[in-house]
């Protein structure tokens, strides 16, 4: 697969067009050793290219983790809403972006942005049962009741049997905060089980993707690339850790 050079540049080194221009009008950008004046192609599995006299690190596909906030529909694009592509800065856009496991629009925390459909096939295929952890704040008492409906797998409204998931209390004053682990994503599942138990969601946020949990540094509205050691944890499980309330 060959790129244009300055195509590589923008993805490799998060640079601008305008910056880019500047950099090759500037000598600052080598080719194979040689000056660059824009308009090659580049094979990334070969060649060789140079910012300042360090050589670019291209990668195939990008993961972003975003700190989602409330109001924001989890597309890749809508024309009334704002988008979680659109809180996307500019250094990381790059065409076939998506969100992969979707939140409503009034759950906040993680959502895994990608260009790698493959991946994300192998995160949200039943079959792989990628482990999502949830903080929720349900209306009233947890009850004995609702932590055993939740271990048994919950019966929802539909006639829809629901995987095992656990339930655990982490507070409880007025309404109940709780911590929610689940293997499958169908549509509204939380609300739909805590609904199943008598109860409701009052607040919802994704905490944790498999192994991977949401960078307490980033603000709602805020995102930063995955590393690679990171990414191989989404694809495993980890012994939760408390978290800041939703």
């Amino acid at each position: 697969m060959e790129l244009r050079l300055e195509k590589y540049c923008g993805q490799a080194a998060k640079l601008s067009r305008s910056q880019i221009k500047a950099a090759l009008r500037q000598k600052r950008v080598t080719l194979n050793g040689q000056l660059a004046k824009g308009g090659e192609k580049v094979d990334p599995a070969q060649d060789v290219v140079c910012l300042d006299g360090k050589p670019l690190c291209w990668q195939q596909h990008i993961y972003l983790m975003l700190n989602k906030p409330k109001g924001v529909v989890s597309a890749t694009r809508d024309s009334r809403e704002k988008t979680v592509l659109d809180l996307v800065p500019q250094e990381y856009r790059r065409p076939g972006l998506f969100p992969a496991g979707r939140l409503d629009k009034e759950t906040t925390g993680f959502v895994l942005i990608t260009d790698d459909g493959e991946f994300a096939h192998r995160m949200l295929s039943p079959k792989h049962h990628v482990e999502k952890a949830y903080q929720a704040l349900l209306a009233g008492s947890f009850t004995t009741a609702m932590a055993e409906q939740f271990e048994k797998g919950c019966v929802l409204k539909d006639g829809y049997q629901c995987l095992p998931a656990r339930i655990k209390l982490l507070e409880q004053r007025e309404n109940a905060m709780v911590e929610i682990v689940l293997r499958e994503g169908k549509y509204h599942q939380i609300r739909r089980m805590a609904a199943a138990c008598g109860s409701r969601v009052l607040e919802l946020k994704r905490i944790r993707l498999g192994g991977l949990f949401l960078d307490p540094e980033l603000k709602p509205g805020e995102c930063r690339e995955i590393l690679h050691k990171e990414l191989l944890k989404i694809l495993t499980t980890s012994t939760p850790r408390p978290q800041e309330t939703p």
